[in-house]
């Protein structure tokens, strides 16, 4: 089923939640809403799932208008961050009653029950009630739930949020592919960047109700038409710099002169921003044309298997992600390296200028 959203808006008590925005919506690919919380993912969501109305525009299924057409009388399955049971029925009856509903039979709801079930890792409770479950075990039914409904438009609200680190990669795996297998209109809604690039297909990236950017995801975090965009698809977000470029060199009002890579270097003469993910930071040259730029500690941030550095850079703080677990101290003076080819430059509205021809991001490279 395709879904068209023609000049969709949303406002309430005067506030806009939503701005006028046109998004299409194909059968069969999966398509991830990228943005920060009250970016208005949520919002968009209920309206598409038919819970509450546009303030403006109309909404076409298979060309067909269904503006304000309530949920009941669509083909609609939702999952939403805060998991929702029936906690008087057992997981079995959870994840069949959809399907209940539908006067399938005896053996086709016993089959799709323990089938999605299987999938989710939940097969071991399915007798136990909702409150007899982790709450990990309890968004997975809910997710069971909404699967085996196959319905023609299915809508994930963060899904994947409450679970442990290594089901949740386990499940984005199995979800992709489930996905891709049939003719049904995926919408999966995400704050993080890195699980927009590891679901792909298509992503929308929006903020404060505005839609940035569309596109495919790996094309839309090589080259984000903005830096906001920039700094939404990138975690942590974007490091920026303004400088002023003139002769192939950029300088920053404190004086710092940094040569620029053949690309970044046949831009007009003016101010830009740029650009520079975390992830191609290093504490060390990679090859002779990196540049070196001295900087001073103000957080070291270990999570897991990784250091987030964040450094005074010329007046500017950026974060450096590494490897591993690494210890400075606070005030420590450093070196950071990084390859000029690796920048990005916005102009003096914010607008992509030029993007470099190769990225080699390790959360790229992962996707």
């Amino acid at each position: 089923m395709g879904l068209r959203l023609e000049s969709v808006t949303r406002e309430v008590g005067g506030e806009v939640h939503l701005h006028p925005l046109d998004l299409t919506l194909e059968p069969g690919r999966i398509h991830v809403l990228l943005g920060p919380t009250l970016a208005g993912k949520t919002t968009l969501l209920r309206i598409m799932a038919g819970l509450v109305r546009p303030s403006s525009g109309r909404l076409l299924e298979n060309g067909r208008d269904v503006t304000g057409v309530p949920v009941r009388r669509r083909d609609v399955a939702m999952v939403y961050q805060e998991f929702i049971n029936y906690p008087n029925l057992s997981a079995y009856e959870n994840i069949a009653s959809p399907l209940r509903v539908r006067g399938l039979s005896r053996s086709e709801i016993d089959a799709r029950v323990r089938e999605a079930a299987r999938m989710l890792r939940i097969l071991p409770f399915l007798e136990r009630l909702p409150g007899e479950l982790s709450g990990g075990q309890q968004q997975r039914l809910a997710i069971a739930r909404a699967l085996v409904k196959q319905a023609q438009l299915l809508l994930l609200d963060e899904p994947l949020v409450n679970l442990d680190y290594k089901l949740r990669e386990e499940l984005r795996v199995e979800l992709r592919g489930l996905f891709r297998r049939d003719e049904t209109c995926v919408v999966y809604a995400t704050t993080e960047p890195l699980e927009a690039l590891l679901m792909g297909g298509e992503v929308a990236v929006l903020d404060e109700g505005r839609l940035l950017q569309t596109g495919p995801a790996r094309e839309v975090y090589r080259h984000p038409a903005s830096v906001r965009v920039a700094r939404i698809f990138s975690d942590p977000p974007m490091n920026l710099l303004p400088v002023r470029i003139r002769e192939g060199t950029a300088e920053t009002d404190e004086g710092l002169r940094l040569p620029l890579g053949r690309t970044l270097a046949q831009l007009p003469p003016g101010p830009y921003t740029l650009g520079l993910r975390a992830t191609q930071l290093a504490m060390a040259p990679a090859s002779p044309r990196d540049i070196a730029v001295p900087g001073e500690v103000l957080l070291a941030e270990v999570s897991g298997s990784e250091t987030f550095l964040h450094i005074r850079l010329q007046g500017a703080e950026w974060v450096v992600q590494l490897e591993g677990v690494h210890h400075y101290r606070l005030g420590q003076r450093l070196t950071v390296h990084f390859d000029p080819e690796a920048l990005y430059a916005f102009d003096g509205e914010g607008a992509l200028a030029a993007a470099p021809q190769a990225v080699t991001a390790r959360s790229l490279e992962r996707a």
